[in-house]
């Protein structure tokens, strides 16, 4: 089975690099799109909503910064292509910067842009870790379509 559109969650710092190479290597033979998407959480949430002060400013800055790195992410593999042509470029239309929670977002952006695989990047924790919470284990969980977990390797 090929694939034919893969939606790559990207936390977009410099580990999101082997999860875009990986989403590339396994499109580039069927020339299958490949879309990114980087979920910005609403800061209210992180402090459990009862905060006294306005984030509205500080929510815009992450958000800019976030379409800035987007933009970066562009840049480098907009015009990754070998000599035949077989690897994929990302377009300017295949980056979705949206606010939310990441589990959510994501599976219904894979719903909408009918994409057959979701590509993340796992930490592969344990304990303790794994019981603060996981973006790849909750992506996996009532996804609408497959889901491949890069492993992601730790600083030593």
């Amino acid at each position: 089975m090929s694939y034919t559109h893969l939606l790559v969650a990207v936390d977009l710092t410099e580990e999101c690099d082997p999860v875009i190479k990986r989403a590339m290597a396994i499109a580039g033979p069927t020339g299958a799109k490949v879309s990114l998407v980087h979920i910005v959480e609403p800061m209210a949430m992180a402090f459990g909503g009862d905060v006294p002060m306005d984030l509205s400013q500080l929510q815009q800055q992450q958000f800019d910064q976030a379409k800035l790195r987007m933009s970066q992410v562009l840049d480098k593999y907009s015009a990754k292509t070998d000599a035949t042509g077989s690897r994929p470029a990302i377009e300017p239309g295949d980056l979705h910067l949206v606010y939310g929670q990441p589990r959510q977002e994501i599976h219904e952006l894979a719903k909408t842009e009918h994409c057959d695989l979701i590509v993340v990047g796992s930490h592969g924790r344990h304990g303790l870790a794994l019981l603060l919470g996981s973006t790849a284990n909750d992506v996996l969980h009532g996804a609408p379509c497959d889901v491949l977990a890069v492993r992601l390797k730790k600083d030593d």
